[in-house]
């Protein structure tokens, strides 16, 4: 069986606006906010953005001292509270820190060159109550983003990406099987995966009940079947319902003194690759039905049509009407963002708008702003996310989505793989109409419900790919615990068997 390869896992992760539209967001954390204090959320929620801490832990603070405040008020301003602390996490690094950490990769960095990148936007960092701290992954981000720090690396390392995003035999494999030319499940691949969660020793008392929820995909036909559950650690467990969009296998545990706390699931299914032969002269304007209507809709906080959206899109479609070339422009419009490795996102106030400015951004980052464009311009389009896989050692967390075309039906994107280096066009534009089968979708939306539902706040308010854990006392947050995936292929029978 493969394991995961932290190293490769760190450099390439994808883990992982409108001030008041935040809201939205503490759905998952805890209840809704009142009408009344939505404005005390916004100001909150302002202050955070701009790095005001002191003054938005006042306003907290004064908030949660009245008498009156509801249960669901406490709720979404204690989260914001607790965002401080999550951004805190991310952003620990002063200039000095963040410059030697360059250092480790150009020797002879003087301070003129990291000052001109870092206000050039390259180094990411925040100003946090006067003191600028810089984001954790913001040295080893800046030789992804500027051509200019790459060529002053002392060692022209290769980044660590993934197999899939080189052209290789599986894509024509899957083109070729989908166009009927060779067998029909040569682009399939068949896999036992087992996925883990290990809480640390201590970090819940002893005795105490863990409660831990591990990603579990859907059965989607065409895309991944056969599913079979094979066992848990501990045996007892629950199953979320297919109907969950965000599935997950529940399982409790206690806690045992000086000793981790580790749950696992173990499961087989059958991955099929995904390839439409898209003639952009047959697609027409989706028919706004009442089941695709959601997914031309903006959804707060991280898909909503701000003046800078519409104004990128603008740009980039210009006036073009055609839904597919639309989505090309879209498409490749995005993909030029280049890729770095992300801040958690529970963190971010709106997703979209910030992969639109920040310079960069990660696979659900660039996915959640394709999915907005796309949206604006009346074409349908949703999230998947799950874990990527290969042949070898290579996994990582990933996050793609689809789009609807008519008459073609839904069909895969996936814009940070984005478009490959092929001379045929079938093949260079795979990712927009096409999909490989070394990926398990965990989620066919984000945001939405675990079940049973959490007591405390989530980790990921957005995706879920590692899990979640929490205990009576509280959530338990990615300093407390780490994640495993392993999984072995297996034999799969030709579509003449």
């Amino acid at each position: 069986m493969a394991r995961l390869s932290l190293s490769a896992s760190i450099e390439r992760s994808c883990f992982r606006g409108v001030a008041a539209a935040f809201a939205f967001a503490l759905l998952l954390a805890g209840p809704a906010l009142s009408h009344g204090a939505d404005g005390e959320l916004a100001e909150v929620v302002t202050l955070v953005d701009a790095g005001r801490f002191a003054d938005a832990e006042s306003s907290i603070a004064k908030s949660l001292a009245a008498d009156n405040l509801s249960s669901q008020d406490r709720s979404a301003l204690e989260f914001q509270r607790e965002r401080m602390r999550r951004i805190l996490l991310d952003f620990t690094l002063d200039e000095q820190a963040a410059k030697a950490r360059v250092r480790e990769k150009v020797p002879d960095l003087r301070d003129d060159e990291f000052a001109r990148w870092d206000a050039a936007g390259l180094i990411e960092h925040q100003v946090i109550d006067g003191r600028t701290l810089y984001f954790n992954r913001a040295p080893s981000n800046l030789f992804r983003v500027s051509a200019e720090a790459r060529a002053r690396r002392k060692v022209q390392t290769p980044f660590v990406d993934g197999p899939m995003e080189s052209v290789n035999a599986h894509h024509r494999q899957v083109r070729d099987a989908a166009l009927g030319k060779i067998d029909a499940n040569a682009g399939s691949r068949r896999i036992r995966v087992t996925q883990s969660l290990t809480v640390d020793a201590g970090a819940v008392p002893a005795g105490e009940a863990v409660r831990a929820w591990i990603p579990y995909p859907r059965a989607i036909p065409g895309q991944q079947e056969d599913l079979r559950f094979v066992e848990s650690s501990p045996a007892a467990h629950s199953i979320a319902p297919e109907s969950a969009l965000q599935r997950t296998v529940y399982l409790e545990k206690p806690a045992a003194a000086g000793s981790p706390t580790t749950f696992s699931i173990t499961y087989e299914l059958t991955i099929r690759g995904q390839y439409h032969a898209i003639d952009p002269d047959r697609v027409v304007p989706a028919p706004l039905t009442a089941e695709l209507a959601p997914f031309v809709a903006e959804r707060s906080p991280h898909v909503v049509f701000t003046p800078a959206i519409r104004e990128f899109s603008r740009k980039v479609v210009g006036d073009e009407k055609n839904p597919y070339r639309i989505a090309q422009k879209l498409y490749a419009a995005v993909d030029k963002i280049p890729w770095a490795g992300a801040r958690e996102y529970s963190t971010i106030t709106n997703i979209s708008d910030y992969a639109l400015h920040a310079g960069h951004a990660d696979c659900g980052q660039q996915t959640l702003l394709l999915i907005t464009l796309l949206r604006l311009n009346g074409i349908p389009a949703r999230w998947q996310s799950g874990m990527v896989y290969s042949d070898g050692d290579y996994d990582n967390l990933h996050d793609w989505g689809a789009l609807y075309l008519a008459p073609y039906g839904w069909v895969p994107m996936d814009v940070t793989t984005g478009r490959l280096d092929d001379a045929d066009p079938q093949i260079a534009g795979f990712y927009l109409g096409g999909q490989d089968a070394y990926r398990i979708a965990f989620n066919d939306d984000y945001s939405r419900e675990l079940v049973p539902a959490k007591q405390h706040f989530r980790s990921e308010t957005v995706d879920l790919q590692r899990g979640e854990a929490e205990w009576r006392g509280g959530n338990l947050y990615f300093d407390q615990w780490d994640y495993g995936f392993e999984w072995k292929m297996l034999p799969l029978k030709s579509s003449a068997e």
